[in-house]
């Protein structure tokens, strides 16, 4: 397989859940801090991507006050329910994205505390946050054990300790072994969609996340190539109306409770396609998980399906997913 290291990833994720101890420490403290007043998801880019994600994670379990900010809108508007008593939870790959430092500072002057994930030890964002956790990779993983813990602190997830002892034992191999699973299909796929002029992706629940990620971030960032990513409940008040026979359209369909919206999508493009693909996280077995927590980790598992499309369509295309034309690369 190419850019693939099935023990480096299996320690990626291992790694990951480790810190999930330091994450309930900081949350504990401030929820029995008696000043609990929110939390904010605050990101931009694959970040507000991830920030939708647990956003709708909790806001089908939770009655607490759960919200998320895309870092330049509220540097713009502001938002009146950050403050004290606010949690606002960041993630940053290189701890210099400007948006993002710009809404922290923000954030800290109207009183919030600030969680901050950061891959890179030493960086600008590392002095600003009130809690730094450092740790390469795995965003999503560390934003659903955040959300996880304030649910669990609130009595509305009981199996809290259950789920997380089979996460521990058994998801960093369960994850890896989709991805390995998925390999032919991510060469398949990469061959027959690889000079498509503009391809779209549908999803909803925590995988409405994904496709806006997948779509934006790796596609056009990364492989520059042409997308739109659509929510599945508004595919029906617009988008299924340009679908011709060769139209390219891949529906992302997850575990989560969202996932009949999804599977709308798809009986929709059984009827008038020829040129769409469900990717479909039950094909994946994920060996120890019981089936009532696969709908937690539905994005994880599409994320490694992806990453072996991305890496088929790198070879394919010879264009190193690394370059960038723009993308701090000049002034704007």
């Amino acid at each position: 397989m190419i850019k693939f290291d099935e023990q480096k990833q299996i320690d990626s994720i291992r790694g990951a859940l480790a810190l999930r101890s330091e994450i309930e420490s900081i949350v504990d403290a401030f929820w029995q801090g008696g000043s609990f007043r929110n939390i904010c998801w605050l990101g931009i880019g694959g970040t507000w991507a991830s920030c939708l994600q647990a956003l709708c994670h909790m806001k089908e379990r939770t009655t607490l006050e759960v919200f998320a900010l895309n870092a330049a809108e509220y540097c713009t508007t502001g938002d009146r329910r950050v403050g004290p008593g606010t949690m606002v939870v960041i993630s940053s790959v290189t701890g210099t994205t400007k948006e993002i430092i710009d809404a922290v500072s923000l954030a800290r002057k109207s009183g919030a505390i600030i969680l901050g994930f950061v891959d890179k030890a030493a960086s600008a964002l590392t002095g600003i946050v009130d809690h730094c956790i450092t740790f390469p990779k795995n965003e999503q993983l560390k934003f659903f054990m955040t959300a996880d813990r304030f649910l669990f602190s609130a009595g509305e997830f009981p199996e809290y300790d259950a789920m997380y002892a089979q996460f521990d034992r058994c998801l960093p191999e369960a994850v890896t072994a989709a991805e390995k699973q998925a390999d032919a299909f991510g060469a398949d796929f990469a061959s027959r969609h690889k000079d498509d002029a503009l391809h779209y992706f549908v999803g909803a629940g925590t995988l409405y996340g994904a496709v806006y990620s997948y779509g934006m971030c790796y596609w056009e960032e990364m492989h520059w190539m042409r997308t739109k990513s659509v929510h599945a409940a508004e595919f029906f008040h617009g988008m299924l109306e340009i679908i011709e026979p060769d139209t390219p359209v891949t529906v992302l369909v997850g575990e989560d409770t969202q996932r009949c919206l999804g599977e709308r999508v798809v009986r929709f493009l059984e009827k008038v396609s020829q040129n769409f693909t469900v990717i479909d996280t039950r094909n994946y077995p994920l060996a120890g998980i019981d089936e009532i927590y696969r709908g937690n980790v539905s994005h994880l598992v599409m994320h490694a399906v992806t990453n072996r499309i991305d890496a088929h369509l790198e070879a394919l295309s010879g264009h190193d997913m690394n370059d960038r034309r723009f993308y701090r690369k000049m002034d704007y």
